[in-house]
Parts: C-alpha cells; sequence; structure tokens
C-alpha cells in the first residue's frame, strides 16, 4: 500500500484528534480502525468537559483541536460546574447527543486529507529498532515513518457482567489480543486496569414525574473558543438517588458481581466508583446521587451516571428499580466492566514516543489514563511529536506552568500509572493561572508558529487579544482616588491613594459594574474582554504568592513528616490523596512528591500543615 508519514491505529477520542492534527501539519496520514462506522464514537457517558477535563478541551481547542467544536455541535445541555466558585476552577461541559457526536466528528475529518482503513492492526513492522509500518490481520502491509498506536480499551479487553466473560474492546466490537501479543514480543510490561459503564435505559418507561429535573445554564459557556452558542434544542437531565433498599439488594448480591467475585485483576478508578464499591466504601451513606442523562434527541436511551455496575442482568434489574422513578424501567443494555492491558507510560519521552522503538508513538488509555479528554489531549501531544520528527516544526511547549496538558503529560511519564488517571484541577500547581477562559492566550501563538494553528483561527485570536488590549489600557489609564471609589461603592481606606482600574480589580467583591460610573469609556469595551481582563486583575496578587510558594516548597523537601502526622484534616487534601499518603508513609516531603497523585500543590499543605503544628523536623 501506500507509502505514509504516519498511519494511527484507532478511530477513538486520542486517534480522531492525532489524525486531525497530523493532516494540519501537512503529513500523510492513513487511520486504521476496525469498524470506520465507528470513527469518533462516544463509547461510555455521552458528555464531554467538566471540572479539569473543561481545560483540557479548552486547550486542545485552543491548538485548533476538534474534540470542543465537535461537543459544541452536539451540546443538548450546556453547564458550567463550580459556577460559584472562583474562574480557575470553573469546568465548562456539555451534554452531548452521541449520534451527532459522531457525526460531527465525521465531518470535521472528511475535511482533511487522509487515507481510512478498515480492519485490524496485529503487527507492528520494524527496521533496526525504528518503526516501518503496521501488518494488518489479513497479512496486508501499511508502510510508515511512524506509527501513533491509540489502542484504547481494545487491547486484550474482556467484558465482565457477573460470571460472564466476553472478549471484547467495547460492547460487540472484538478485541485486539494479536497486538498485545505483538507488544509483548518487543518488552512491554503491561498491567492491567478496569473501567465500568452503568446499564443504559429506555427514558419512555422511566416515570420523570416523580423526579427532580436539572435544566440547561440560562448562559450556556461553550466548549469552543469560536462557538457562539448552541446549535441544537436543549434538555434537562433527572435526578434520583439510590435507597437503603437498593443498597440490601447490592449487597446481598455482591459476591456474584466481576469485581468482588474475584473475577477481574485489573484496578479500576477510585474517583469514579461502581455501584458495589460505594455500597461498600461508604456503608454509612443512604443513598447515592443519580444523573439520567439523555443520549440524544433521537432516542430514547438514558445513561443513568452513578450506578456503573459489573453484578448479572437480573441483579441490575432488581436494584435499579429499586430506585424512585425507575419501577418500571427497562433495560435496554446491561451495564458491564471492562479489563484491559495498559502500558507503564514511564517508559515515554514528552513526546508520548515508546522506547521501545524509534517512531512509535502511544496515546489514550494504552498510557493508563481514562476519560474521553485525556485521550484527545495525548493524541494531539503525539501528533505534535511526530511533526516534529518527521518536518522539525517548531516545538510547542506543554509543562506544568502553561497547561493542563502538560500537567497531564509530565505526571504520567514521570509517575506513572497504577490507577486509571484522570485530570482534576488539584493536581495543577499553577491552577490559578492555568484557567479554562485563558487558554488560548497560553497555547495558540505556538501552535500558530508551529503550523499546527490555521490562519482563520489566529486571525479570530488576535481581533481577541486587540479588543481585551484596549480593556487592558483603559483599565491601567485610570486613577481613582479614595473619595471616588468610595462613591462608587468601594471602600478604599484613608491612605490617599490613587488606584488603577486593574488594582481595583484585585480587591475581592470589586466588578466591572462597579466601575462603570468611574470609567465611562468601559461602555465600549467589548464585554468578554472586559470579564476577562477583570479575571486577569482578580488572580495577579494570588499567582505570585502561589509562585512564592513553590519555590519555597522547592526548598523544603527535605522536611521530615512525622511518623504520626495525620494527614486527614490537611486542608485541601482529596480523600484519594490521604488514602494514598497513609498507605506510603513517606518520611520526607521529597519521598511524597513521587507518589502518584501528590501535587505540589498537595505537599505545601502538607508543608503548612507541619509548620503550623510545631513538627518540622521531628520524627
Amino acid at each position: 500500500m501506500k507509502h505514509f508519514d504516519v498511519v494511527i491505529v484507532g478511530g477513538g477520542h486520542a486517534g480522531c484528534e492525532a489524525l486531525h492534527a497530523v493532516c494540519r501539519y501537512g503529513l500523510r496520514a492513513a487511520l486504521v480502525t476496525l469498524d470506520q462506522s465507528k470513527v469518533g464514537v462516544m463509547s461510555c457517558n455521552p458528555a464531554i468537559g467538566g471540572l479539569g477535563k473543561g481545560h483540557l478541551v479548552r486547550e486542545i481547542d485552543a491548538l485548533d483541536g476538534i474534540i470542543g467544536t465537535a461537543a459544541d455541535l452536539s451540546g443538548i445541555q450546556f453547564r458550567l460546574l463550580n459556577r460559584s466558585k472562583g474562574p480557575a476552577v470553573q469546568g465548562p461541559r456539555t451534554q452531548s447527543d452521541r449520534k451527532l457526536y459522531l457525526q460531527a466528528i465525521q465531518a470535521l475529518l472528511a475535511k482533511q486529507d487522509y487515507i481510512l482503513i478498515e480492519g485490524e492492526a496485529a503487527d507492528l513492522m520494524s527496521s533496526g529498532g525504528a518503526v516501518t509500518g503496521v501488518r494488518l490481520a489479513d497479512g496486508s502491509e501499511i508502510l510508515a515513518h511512524t506509527v501513533i498506536l491509540t489502542a484504547g480499551t481494545f487491547m486484550r479487553g474482556v467484558i465482565h457482567i457477573g460470571d460472564k466473560r466476553v472478549s471484547a474492546g467495547r460492547m460487540g466490537e472484538k478485541a485486539a489480543d494479536v497486538l498485545s501479543q505483538k507488544m509483548e514480543s518487543l518488552g512491554a510490561v503491561f498491567g492491567r486496569l478496569k473501567t465500568g459503564t452503568p446499564p443504559r435505559l429506555n427514558g419512555d418507561t422511566i416515570d420523570w414525574r416523580q423526579l427532580e429535573l436539572q435544566p440547561a445554564d440560562f448562559d450556556p459557556v461553550m466548549l469552543s473558543f469560536l462557538s457562539k452558542g448552541p446549535t441544537v434544542r436543549q434538555v434537562s437531565c433527572g435526578i434520583t438517588h439510590t435507597n437503603s433498599q437498593t443498597h440490601d439488594i447490592i449487597r446481598e448480591n455482591i459476591d456474584k458481581s466481576a469485581m468482588y467475585g474475584g473475577h477481574i485483576e485489573g484496578i479500576g478508578p477510585r474517583y469514579c466508583p461502581s455501584i458495589e464499591d460505594k455500597i461498600t466504601r461508604f456503608a454509612d451513606k443512604s443513598s447515592h446521587q443519580v444523573f439520567l442523562e439523555p443520549e440524544g434527541l433521537t432516542t430514547n436511551c438514558v445513561y443513568p451516571n452513578g450506578i456503573s455496575s459489573s453484578l448479572p442482568q437480573d441483579v441490575q434489574e432488581a436494584y435499579v428499580r429499586s430506585i424512585v422513578g425507575l419501577e418500571n424501567v427497562e433495560i435496554q443494555q446491561p451495564g458491564y466492566a471492562i479489563e484491559y492491558d495498559f502500558l507503564n507510560p514511564q517508559g515515554l519521552s514528552s513526546d508520548l514516543e515508546s522506547s521501545l522503538m524509534g517512531g512509535l508513538f502511544l496515546a489514550g488509555q494504552i498510557n493508563g489514563t481514562t476519560g474521553y479528554e485525556e485521550a484527545a489531549a495525548q493524541g494531539l501531544v503525539a501528533a505534535i511529536g511526530v511533526a516534529k520528527r518527521l518536518k522539525g516544526v517548531s516545538p510547542i511547549t506543554f509543562d506544568r506552568s502553561t497547561s493542563y496538558i502538560g500537567v497531564m503529560i509530565d505526571d504520567l511519564i514521570t509517575r506513572g500509572a497504577t490507577e486509571p488517571y484522570r485530570m482534576f484541577t488539584s493536581r495543577a500547581e499553577f491552577r490559578l493561572k492555568l484557567r479554562a477562559d485563558n487558554a488560548d492566550q497560553r497555547l495558540t501563538e505556538q501552535g500558530y508558529t508551529s503550523g499546527l494553528v490555521s490562519e482563520s483561527r489566529f486571525g479570530a485570536y488576535r481581533e481577541k487579544m486587540t479588543h481585551l488590549d484596549e480593556c487592558r489600557a483603559l483599565l491601567s489609564s485610570m486613577a481613582v482616588s479614595p473619595n471616588q471609589a468610595r462613591k462608587a461603592g468601594i471602600d478604599l481606606g484613608l491612605d490617599g491613594r490613587r488606584r488603577s482600574g486593574h488594582e481595583l480589580l484585585s480587591i475581592p467583591g470589586v466588578t466591572v459594574s462597579n466601575l462603570s460610573s468611574l470609567a465611562p469609556g468601559l461602555a465600549d469595551c467589548d464585554a468578554e474582554s472586559l470579564v476577562q481582563a477583570a479575571r486577569e486583575a482578580l488572580y495577579v496578587t494570588y499567582i505570585e504568592r502561589q509562585g512564592r510558594d513553590i519555590d519555597a516548597l522547592a526548598r523544603d523537601l527535605s522536611v521530615k513528616i512525622p511518623k504520626s502526622f495525620h494527614y486527614v484534616g490537611v486542608p485541601g487534601l482529596s480523600s484519594e490523596l490521604i488514602s494514598k499518603l497513609n498507605a506510603a508513609r513517606p518520611e520526607s516531603l521529597g519521598a511524597a512528591k513521587n507518589i502518584e497523585g501528590v501535587t505540589p500543590a498537595a505537599l505545601t499543605a502538607v508543608l503548612l500543615s507541619i509548620k503550623s503544628k510545631g513538627l518540622k523536623n521531628t520524627g
């Protein structure tokens, strides 16, 4: 077959984002997938974005990626999570129509020049320690200078429903066992992870009248910087709860669960537990929330977020029908757990190139991550790595201080993954400046210089920056006295010092509306740019302080952690980190730093707690 610059194996979120990116670089590309009709499919929850994940989507979008655009074109319920909190930890999210999302991805890919090949990648060809292409199960060969492997959950994938086991990469799709065997022959050492899905419900058999409804936001926040608003009808989700009867049914049948029956060796995500895990780990809770999320505008299928399970189908029916509003519900597809191979990402470069073979790049769940957004971001990074290798394009810097993508890549290649890795805002020590609203300011210019960002995207970015610079200049030119500020409802005390608009906006509680009477010209500023400028002003002092904290932490890594130190109660530590730290009992902050998931922000919290208790350097 034709010789390509790059062959991408897998048509999931990592593969699609990688494909679109290498095409934007002008590389000759082929996509190999088992089923061309499933390219871009949402195999689990029909939603994009959220806390941490929404930041990743915005960063991909800032580099002209497609996940945000597809999410906006298919979004049937937009919600900004953490709206009541600061902008740094707010996460844009949309519930998507599965069919429309898949159509959007495929339409966006159709605008690019590439070859789509339907088949099973069974072997990697190589010469002199470098990859030379892919051999399909039918014996045909596809020659290429580089390969991006995005196998998702397909590598030796096994679906579990109770004591039933089926070899599959997704429900109804066969696993990629041969490829796992080939990777092992190259010296790859696999681990096993697992994830799960809930049963899919027939929405026509749900009694929606009994349920609390959660509508879409009145003022939707989009996932792509270029989107102006929703394009399809918005819907509400339903909210219900498990109850004591639900929990009793699960407890009585817990030994029939694939996980608790000993059928699964893979490790699952502790932050997204199955209903069996919730009942077992949180035995004191009498109920758990369940979100009933419609899967589209033209289907009656509903995704009950919060009750993923690997119990037998009859048990699933019993516990689901014990829930208010679901008493007569029909299950269209049972929930299941899926177990699959992953590779330790510590063997990857920062470009996600594997040490197993030159020119072989790995992206997505094969690296131990979970989630559409994490996979898409890795696909983008791998594509950039391919372009650097083949075309010598200028690199795009992804590090912990410039992007959530950089946080994720650094976490993966330095700490590895012992459980499915998911992005959280808490993982980023510089999260005050890594906001979802300024991802384009951090990345778009680099992407344009590298050749990844189109002229039209860069033109829109420059127009935004022109408006933003005008707002900044006007705010900087203000010189407001304490007396003038007092008349506008702002108390500056009696120091007599005049302040700029930026300084005023850095005061908690002061908003742009407070300044309207002090600077009439603000009314002529672009509204979105004013909001952006206000956010910058609000965080500037905190960002400077945060930087000093990080510098101080670097000097304090030798501080000993007392054996009697209690992590419970340390402000800012999640239950996941408390569990890991209690299990490892690191002797120093430096040792704690090497534990997977422990961020500089968490180390700072521990350090401050040690100092506050007067325990520093004690045993």
